[in-house]
């Protein structure tokens, strides 16, 4: 109960998560009297780090950087242009498509807005596109970065769940492809609404121009889904792989790389992984605790007194998820909620290890666009200097197609078994 209430204060009082999870841990020895555990509090402390999965989180972020740095997304927005052609609403499209070819290799939603938001928005300001718009369609496309692998939050998940890492990504490409199809059909909907313009015609010399300049580029993505659906890598190795090709070309290829360019961004790629590693770190120490508590249990005993349908228990799941994602981000959401629904989720109503990680990081997506947190929301405000509430309000179809997308996942699981 005092853990409860120190953890309810601490959020309130808005200290990270990360060093909320460590003190709630440390306060929960104290009041229950087993001081003995602190003895093991640092081990518990450094066990969480010791997986070879963790080790793709700090890669694909600093490949991340070296994409960025050796205007290898930048080719691949001209190819998504050529590809489009002269439709109406063309480079909305454009935008969306870019993303898809972005977060096949970012994995990251902050990241992939940024980098879109300074690609796409300015090309879609030209051609006379509202500016609400354009930030609503980067901000939207943003969201298919955590499901189209590599995802951080697969990795996240399979590290914390203890299941291949190379499996969910399979898992997750089905999802990636529904979304980003229902993601089509709005943009169709919101030209014929607010008229978007025609895009830029491209006739097969251009389109061969800008595919022979993309092709290099392409061969990132490719390596990454394709060593890892063949077998021939895992998601670590296979994220070393695409930073040596990302380098290559970046320096040699396209010429944009400079080797000193590069240890500004590892500096860049390890901050950022020491946050997310230090919150794993703490988030162990976390699920120690309230396995030692009996937490799971709790919940299971709670949740079969309301149902006995895995149905039923995976629907409440997503509006529990809904809840939660509005208030935190969606990697230190799956750390708390994981260790105390998976074991719930799997011996108790059966559910498949992949299905229930499928939902939960789907759904835990929708919280990247919606206030209060909405790191997503807040990024794109940031970037395209749009409010926060014009761009929620205008993502919104984009959300309930998310949403639909969520409820197909739970009503057929088959969906993830496609590939």
């Amino acid at each position: 109960m005092i853990a409860g209430l120190s953890f309810v204060g601490l959020v309130v009082a808005g200290l990270p998560i990360a060093f909320i999870l460590l003190a709630v841990a440390i306060i929960y020895i104290l009041s229950s009297g087993n001081t003995v555990l602190l003895a093991s509090l640092p081990q518990q402390l450094f066990g969480g780090l010791e997986s070879y999965g963790l080790l793709a989180l700090p890669l694909f972020i600093l490949l991340g950087e070296l994409m960025n740095e050796g205007g290898i997304g930048r080719r691949l927005m001209g190819l998504a242009m050529s590809i489009i052609g002269s439709v109406r609403g063309g480079l909305a499209y454009v935008n969306l498509l870019a993303n898809m070819m972005m977060a096949s290799i970012l994995g990251s939603t902050v990241a992939q807005i940024t980098v879109m938001s300074r690609m796409a928005v300015p090309e879609m300001d030209r051609a006379g596109y509202p500016r609400d718009i354009s930030a609503a369609i980067t901000a939207a496309g943003g969201l298919l970065a955590p499901v189209i692998p590599p995802s951080m939050l697969f990795i996240i998940y399979g590290v914390v769940a203890q299941i291949s890492i190379g499996d969910l990504f399979v898992a997750g490409v089905v999802p990636g492809l529904m979304m980003a199809v229902s993601f089509f059909a709005v943009i169709a909907i919101l030209g014929r609404i607010y008229n978007f313009p025609q895009g830029e015609s491209y006739n097969w010399s251009q389109r061969f121009k800008a595919l022979c300049d993309a092709l290099p580029a392409v061969i990132i993505p490719v390596t990454i889904i394709g060593t890892i659906l063949g077998g021939i890598a895992t998601p670590t190795e296979s994220a070393v792989l695409a930073i040596v090709a990302s380098v290559l070309i970046g320096r040699f290829v396209y010429g944009e790389l400079e080797f000193s360019h590069l240890a500004p961004a590892f500096v860049r790629a390890a901050r950022g992984a020491a946050v997310v590693l230090f919150l794993i770190a703490a988030a162990q120490v976390f699920s120690w605790v309230i396995t030692f508590e009996n937490l799971p249990a709790t919940v299971a005993v709670f949740l079969q007194s309301l149902t006995e349908s895995p149905t039923v228990f995976l629907l409440l799941v997503v509006a529990l998820l809904l809840v939660l994602g509005m208030f935190t981000d969606p990697i230190p959401a799956i750390i708390l909620v994981v260790p105390v629904l998976l074991p719930v989720a799997t011996n108790v109503y059966g559910v498949d290890p992949f299905h229930f990680g499928m939902i939960v990081c789907l759904t835990l997506v929708v919280g990247l666009l919606t206030p209060p947190v909405g790191t997503g929301l807040f990024t794109a405000a940031l970037m395209t200097g749009v409010k926060a509430e014009r761009i929620a309000l205008m993502t919104m179809p984009f959300l309930l197609t998310t949403m639909a997308v969520i409820l197909a996942i739970v009503f057929f699981p088959v969906l993830l078994k496609l590939l």
